[in-house]
């Protein structure tokens, strides 16, 4: 079980990962909220080893999720799980990698895209989640998964945890980038429509209009749209696989 480990301001991130698979790096950031593990990709429509005959993918357990374990503090938000993304990559001595996220993993490869374009080739992003009269939605969500994992972090305060909240859901648009950030975004993008309240649909469509080099994929969950994404996804891919 490979771990990676990194030192921060209170203490060490360790991050579990896997890598299968030969080719382009291809970053995959599974759904799940902030429970983002690499098993919430089993059984999805779009599934990371659907790549490996053609990529080197790279799966990984966000911080504080699935194995994975990191310090909270009033600091933490979107920037730090990109610090963490960009550190793996760094481990694994890849310079430049496709990411592809579902749900929030949507949030996080925009928001890698934002911060290190030059490391980005292309992201995919599935049923991203957004905001749309749905902050209600996160808040809940969140805290199902604070208490689930309080006692295994008794550096973080009540305010330490309200400060993170605010940090990961208290912006607007897509949370992790503004409409404004996607509208200036160089990175190609590919955005497989969302279609509930936690994904919304009209997040998904605006992100495919703003962006300057995007494409939409509207159907896509079952067959035979399914294949027929799949093989777009990888056309996609292949369109931006270069050094």
């Amino acid at each position: 079980m490979p771990i990676f480990e990194r030192a921060v301001a209170r203490g060490q991130v360790k991050l579990h990962y896997e890598v299968a698979g030969e080719g382009f790096p291809l970053l995959t950031i599974a759904p799940g909220g902030l429970r983002s593990a690499i098993q919430l990709w089993r059984d999805r429509p779009i599934e990371p080893r659907a790549f490996g005959g053609e990529y080197k993918v790279i799966t990984m357990d966000q911080r504080n999720a699935g194995q994975s374990w990191a310090p909270i503090s009033a600091e933490d938000g979107w920037q730090a799980y990109a610090s963490d993304q960009l550190a793996l990559l760094d481990h694994l001595g890849l310079e430049r990698c496709h990411v592809m996220g579902m749900c929030i993993g949507g949030a996080y490869a925009l928001s890698l895209a934002k911060i290190a374009p030059e490391r980005v080739a292309s992201a995919v992003l599935i049923q991203p989640i957004g905001l749309l009269a749905n902050r209600q939605v996160f808040l809940e969500i969140f805290a199902g998964w604070r208490d689930e994992i309080r006692q295994q972090h008794p550096e973080a305060s009540d305010r330490d945890f309200e400060a993170f909240f605010q940090n990961m859901f208290g912006g607007d648009f897509m949370f992790s980038a503004t409409e404004a950030e996607v509208a200036r975004l160089e990175v190609p993008l590919l955005v497989l429509l969302g279609d509930d309240q936690y994904h919304p649909a009209p997040i998904s469509r605006r992100v495919a209009e703003v962006a300057p080099h995007a494409r939409l994929i509207e159907d896509w969950k079952q067959e035979p749209a399914r294949t027929k994404a799949q093989t777009e996804i990888e056309r996609f891919l292949r369109e931006h696989s270069h050094p």
